[in-house]
């Protein structure tokens, strides 16, 4: 089975509103945060679901990319 991929309108339907997943990418990785208490609603620290996001957590986030490697893999990103 092939791997989705994600453009920024896909990625968009994934804002984890109104019983959608709730889905972030970085750096080429699309990553299902659903399951996070932190991104409860889509919403995380004025960051929504279904955006790209690595100048986000590169640049703004405490915690890094070190929280990205416990996260379900749903696909890849290319805009």
């Amino acid at each position: 089975m092939s791997e989705k991929v994600f453009n920024q309108s896909e990625l968009a339907k994934f804002d984890g509103q109104a019983g959608q997943p709730a889905y972030v990418a970085v750096d080429g990785t699309v990553y299902d945060v659903t399951g996070v208490a932190a991104w409860s609603g889509g919403r995380h620290h004025g960051n929504l679901a279904g955006q790209e996001l690595t100048k986000v957590i590169d640049g703004q986030s405490p915690h890094g990319r070190k929280v990205l490697k416990d996260l379900p893999v749903v696909g890849t990103y290319a805009d």
